[in-house]
């Protein structure tokens, strides 16, 4: 059913979107102090997947998750899965600025790979993204100011594999609802990751617990409310919304993390930023998704 335009409802789902997002990186913070970052995937599946029970028992069931699309599934969340771990990975290791700063690259590698892969026409403002949003990484990164942050490495990997990811979706949604989508998401990452948490795994003091619910409440219901946000609004409105999440980040970096904002992390994530922006002029714009 269309819905009518609405800017402040937009604007009041995507706050949601964004306050869980901020919740999803001051959890993986405090997780990872404790747990090895394979056992916080595996409790995030799982708990996802219990929370996913219920939507599932009143839309068919198991029965209504079967695919003809099993391998795409499988690859898609491979893929994916390997990223989060970088993601997580990577917030133990650089600010929180510079990670979102560099996520904010996946769009243009979206949109590289939705010209290879999907036939999608390059036009001169996607070009001109690609562009700014590959010079606001090396200024970011500046591999000639000696040796290069790993952590930044595996942020930009990790944007990198989302963007695989996001490309993916993008073929699975011809022929699959959203909720197969997701369904088939939880059971391929748990499965995969079942054995090496196994292996790292020790109990969560109650402390982590928590942080571990939210984790997987936030990381499952933010994608709800960008879904609504859109249902009010069009990429153009919304996505931009998405940007605060770079000086939000930055500020709960310095008020919690006591982590210092560069001036090249300002001017770089200043470029990508432009880049998405130019991008979401083109007749497709390809939406923001979470790291997460």
């Amino acid at each position: 059913m269309d819905r009518p335009p609405s800017k402040p409802r937009a604007a009041l789902w995507m706050s949601g979107w964004l306050l869980m997002m901020l919740f999803v990186a001051i959890a993986g913070r405090e997780t990872l102090r404790e747990l090895n970052v394979f056992q916080v995937m595996e409790i995030r599946s799982l708990i996802g997947f219990v929370m996913l029970l219920p939507i599932l028992y009143f839309n068919g069931g198991f029965k209504a998750m079967k695919t003809t699309r099993p391998l795409t599934h499988v690859a898609r969340n491979l893929v994916h899965y390997i990223s989060q771990i970088g993601w997580f990975f990577a917030l133990t290791l650089i600010p929180l600025s510079q990670l979102v700063s560099i996520e904010f690259t996946m769009p243009i590698w979206i949109a590289i790979m939705a010209a290879f892969f999907l036939g999608e026409r390059m036009t001169v403002w996607k070009i001109t993204a690609i562009v700014l949003g590959l010079i606001g990484v090396v200024v970011i990164v500046r591999p000639t100011a000696g040796a290069v942050n790993i952590g930044q490495l595996v942020a930009l990997g990790a944007a990198f594999g989302f963007g695989i990811s996001i490309t993916t979706v993008k073929s699975l949604t011809r022929t699959e609802t959203a909720l197969k989508i997701i369904f088939w998401m939880i059971v391929v990452q748990a499965s995969a990751g079942l054995l090496p948490a196994l292996y790292f795994w020790q109990w969560p003091t109650p402390y982590v617990w928590g942080w571990l619910v939210v984790i997987a409440f936030c990381g499952t219901f933010s994608h709800f409310c960008m879904a609504r946000a859109m249902l009010y609004a069009d990429a153009t409105v919304v996505v931009p919304m998405d940007f605060l999440r770079v000086p939000l980040s930055a500020t709960i970096g310095w008020m919690l993390y006591a982590e210092r904002l560069d001036i090249f992390t300002v001017l770089g994530a200043v470029l990508i930023l432009a880049g998405n922006m130019l991008n979401l002029r083109s007749p497709n714009p390809v939406p923001v998704r979470s790291a997460t």
